[in-house]
């Protein structure tokens, strides 16, 4: 017999990262090896700069 219980989650992880992951679809789409390259750089250095301030 199935439980008709239904918990409501906080966080929904799979709806997050597809969110995230459409966002990061809808930045690059249609750039060339060296746009995309230099974005992802863009991103490195900030995420980098983002744990120095965190130690």
């Amino acid at each position: 017999m199935k439980s008709k219980i239904k918990i409501e989650k906080e966080f929904d992880t799979v709806k997050t990262f597809r969110e995230i992951k459409d966002k990061i679809s809808n930045e690059i789409k249609g750039m060339n090896f060296e746009q995309f390259s230099a974005y992802l750089e863009a991103k490195a250095s900030k995420n980098k700069t983002y744990r120095q301030q965190q130690v």
